[in-house]
């Protein structure tokens, strides 16, 4: 079985020691940052927008995990791939004025990897004409938009529908309300990475919360 990719979201983070804090989990043996990107319209939240993500390229080498919860994606997959972003994923519900295809071709154009993510209310089946085009499916089992809301089991439901019209090497993520217990219900029906926010940057011991995921 391969590793279970962790993606600590630095929206819970400490932002006034971000450095420090990407470095932490770092440290704790991760390789990827989930980076939210939201902008008040698509989620009733504005968080991080491409300053930051420049300014984190210039000091980690760790993998960029992009997640642009943000209306008209199209906008703004050339600033974030220019900042420094090595995946970036939009959302399925965004994307029908300029097309889901085109926007997989969009940030393929940049050379950088492409992921799709749907929100809670979004049926599985209609991620299925772009899987074997990306390279990562994120499932969210909260609604997008806030930090440290509680699980919603049905959506994980989703994960092995998803797995089962999936090419082998996709990956398949799921953000919200990640916890040691929660992630081992979205492993064992098939996720291969996970975000987690609060449950890391909350605890006293981010090597061990880490652990407790995988």
């Amino acid at each position: 079985m391969k590793e279970i990719i962790i993606s600590p979201s630095i929206l819970s983070a400490d932002f006034m020691e971000l450095e420090k804090e990407i470095t932490a989990v770092k440290n704790a043996g991760v390789k990827w940052i989930h980076i939210d990107v939201m902008d008040g319209h698509f989620v009733p939240n504005i968080s991080i927008g491409v300053p930051v993500v420049k300014s984190v390229r210039k000091k980690t080498d760790m993998f960029l995990d992009t997640h642009l919860m943000i209306e008209n994606p199209e906008k703004y997959i050339e600033p974030f791939a220019k900042a420094g972003a090595d995946l970036i994923t939009f959302h399925l519900e965004a994307s029908e004025n300029y097309g889901t295809e085109n926007l997989i071709s969009l940030v393929k154009s940049f050379g950088k990897k492409v992921g799709i993510s749907i929100k809670p209310k979004t049926k599985p089946e209609e991620l299925f004409p772009y899987l074997d085009k990306i390279d990562l499916v994120l499932v969210m089992t909260v609604e997008p938009g806030f930090g440290g809301q509680e699980f919603m089991h049905d959506c994980a439901m989703k994960i092995p529908s998803i797995k089962e019209h999936s090419p082998e090497d996709l990956i398949i993520q799921v953000d919200g309300g990640i916890n040691n217990l929660t992630a081992k219900v979205c492993t064992s029906l098939g996720a291969n990475s996970l975000v987690a926010g609060s449950y890391i940057y909350g605890s006293d011991d981010y090597e061990k919360a880490i652990l407790s995921l995988k």
